[in-house]
Parts: structure tokens; sequence; C-alpha cells
């Protein structure tokens, strides 16, 4: 059986139906393609389900890829502004959380639906189990799964990247566009948790769950947020963050008491009572962090010498993690279709008219907190409308 099409979007998340839907809107006949059976399977994880679905404070700085230039034309042509407006038009209950975030009230199902309609209002087909055999383009695009062919003169790859395989995440999109000629950025797993070596989880795993506000810095990027204790390493949003600037084999340097002049304090207890300098120290990490903390570093006294090095110390407390926790616990991809392969403004191939690439296929990640969503709208917009 063959189907004809104006355009076909591969992949039913937040950028291909978002894609579809803008393209529908403007007279044109399209199908989404998604191999799994049903929509939007990253979207209903995302937020702890509740989807944070974009920030208010998007700036192109809150981007990182190849090409840190890239992705101003999309994100300022489709705003969290225009995607806050289809979400109340749909009537969604939503909330801000901290800095800018917004998540749903009740749950990601409500944004799933959103795309859903919005596609259906506007014509598109959405063919669900449609695993993908092949990929041809003479006049137009073919494509063949088990037992259907479609073909149009517009290919959409929205295929998503690499992270969560366990949803159905693969590297299809990398695959088609290295086929079509395409480059391809290195890609790596980005917003993910940290593991420490063997010897130091030896030391610090037995505090998993145990949380401290801290500075978190590579060389190029620092971030100020909450690290978290795991089993295995380290984790929480200042270390999903940093997660997407760190380098294999380099340290990390993290500020456990930023803007805190630590010793004071102990300086002041210890010229009441020597003894009360330890109990001085407690009251500055989170306790079990703080008692681990001098049961490794504790100073032989409590001499001025020593506490400017415990000061010095907890200011720049130097890690070298071995590895990620890869895909399997990475929110996002970094790296994908090289930016210079594509148009800012449409996301069309330089090289193979009628050939998209948006959302996380594209080198181009975002931070923490709604971001990588918000790159998946303007992207697909921006492809959408061009088609």
């Amino acid at each position: 059986m063959t189907h004809q099409f104006d355009a076909l979007i591969l992949g039913a998340g937040a950028a291909g139906l978002l894609c579809a839907a803008e393209a529908g809107k403007r007279g044109r006949r399209a199908a989404v393609l998604e191999r799994a059976d049903r929509i939007g399977k990253k979207i209903l994880i995302s937020g702890g389900g509740r989807c944070n679905f974009t920030n208010i404070h998007c700036r192109p700085e809150n981007f990182l890829g190849a090409n840190e230039h890239f992705a101003k034309s999309a994100l300022a042509r489709y705003t969290p502004s225009d995607f806050v407006a289809l979400v109340e038009k749909h009537g969604i209950p939503y909330h801000e959380k901290t800095l800018g975030q917004l998540f749903c009230d009740r749950s990601a199902q409500d944004i799933t639906n959103m795309l859903e309609a919005e596609c259906r209002s506007a014509g598109v087909q959405i063919f669900l189990n449609a695993k993908i055999q092949e990929v041809q383009h003479a006049t137009e695009f073919i494509v063949r799964t088990d037992s259907t062919e479609f073909r149009a003169p517009v290919l959409v790859v929205a295929t998503g990247g690499l992270s969560i395989p366990k949803i159905g995440a693969t590297g299809q999109g990398y695959d088609l566009a290295r086929q079509f000629g395409l480059n391809i950025v290195k890609t790596r797993p980005a917003l993910v948790p940290l593991v420490l070596a063997k010897k130091v989880q030896s030391l610090y795993g037995d505090l998993a769950g145990v949380s401290a506000a801290v500075v978190v810095a590579t060389d190029r990027q620092s971030f100020r947020e909450h690290m978290l204790f795991t089993h295995r390493g380290l984790s929480g949003p200042a270390i999903l963050q940093i997660s997407s600037y760190w380098e294999k084999g380099k340290p990390l340097h993290m500020d456990l008491a930023p803007d805190r002049q630590v010793t004071s304090s102990i300086r002041e207890a210890k010229s009441r009572n020597p003894a009360a300098a330890r109990a001085a120290f407690l009251g500055v990490l989170p306790k079990r962090f703080a008692e681990r903390w001098l049961d490794l570093h504790m100073p032989r006294s409590w001499t001025n010498r020593d506490l400017d090095k415990l000061e010095r110390e907890l200011h720049d407390w130097t890690l070298a993690p071995a590895d990620t926790e890869g895909y399997e616990k990475a929110e996002v991809t970094a790296g994908g279709v090289d930016t210079d392969e594509l148009s800012s403004k449409t996301m069309e191939s330089r090289k193979v008219r009628g050939l998209f690439f948006i959302g996380e296929v594209v080198d181009v990640t975002g931070h923490l907190g709604g971001f990588n969503f918000q790159w998946a709208w303007a992207s697909a917009a921006a492809a959408g409308r061009a088609l």
C-alpha cells in the first residue's frame, strides 16, 4: 500500500507533533510516522510526569552546540509566550516553579493531548507502530515500513537522540543524516548524573540522598544549584547542568559554601571553647556530609593555618568523575546533526532540498529547566512554517 502526502514527519515527540500541526494549519497534507505504540513517550515521563514544557527566561545563552549562534533565529520567532498561549488556549492549568520553569498542574498527558488535538484539527494523520525499514530519495522521498510505503516531497526528521533507550530512543536520525551526506557532531549523554571512581564511591556512597547547595564549575562554565549524592556518584540540578560541559578525564571544582566565610564561626567558637570548633563546623554543611568531611579532612588542630586551609578546600573541592551514567540516565543527547549543514531559519538541509532536521537530533542542547522543550517547539515551528 502506498500513501502520498505533502510532508512526512518521522517521530511523534514534542518537535514532530508541533511541526506537523504547524504544517497542517498551512494546508499541507502531513503524516507523522512513529515507531512506538503511542505518541509523546518522552513528554509523558518528563518533569516527574508533569512536563516542564518551557522556561520563561529562555535565552540563547541557555543552549550549547558547536555553533552557539544557530538557535537564535528559531528561538526569537517562537518564544515561550507563544507556547504558553497554546497551553492556555487548551485550558491546561500550569504553574511556575523556581527559575522560570513552567509545569503542568495535573500531568504531562495534558501536553500530549493538546498536541494530538492540534494535529487532528489540522488534518494531520498519525501512524503508530511504523517501524521504518528504508528511506530513499529521487524526485521525492520514499519511506518504507514493514507493510506500507509513504511518499512526499518533504521529509522532516524529528526522531530525537539516544537518551533513555528503554522508551525507544535510537540513532536512526543520525543514520539518515549520514545517508544523505550530512556531518554529525559527536554525540554524548547530557543532563546526566556523574559516576565517581570506586575508591571515591567508597568514601561518599553511603551519603546517597544528602543534598547541598553548591557552585560547580568546569574550566568554561559554572552553575549554582543543588548537588545530590547517589550510591554511585553525584546528581542533582547542579551536576546535571555541568555534565553537559564536562569532559571525561577533567576535574570538577565545587564551592561547597558559596558566598560564605565558613571559618569565621569556627574561630569565634574556638575562642570561647576549643572543643566547640568541631560543633561549629557541623552547621556549615548538611550534618552527615559535614561529619564525613571532618572524618576525611579533620585539621590536626584548629590553628589559624589549619582553618585557612579548610576554608580553601571547602571553596574548591576538586573531584575527577570517572564517567557519566550514560544514555540510560541522560535527559538529552548533546551533539547531533551539524548545524552548519542546516538553515537556521527553516532547519532545512543545505545539501538536500526538502530534508529537515528538528529537535534533539540537531546539535543544539539546552540547559536543565524546560529549555530543551523550548528548542523542540521553536525548531518545529521554524520547519513547519517553511514546508
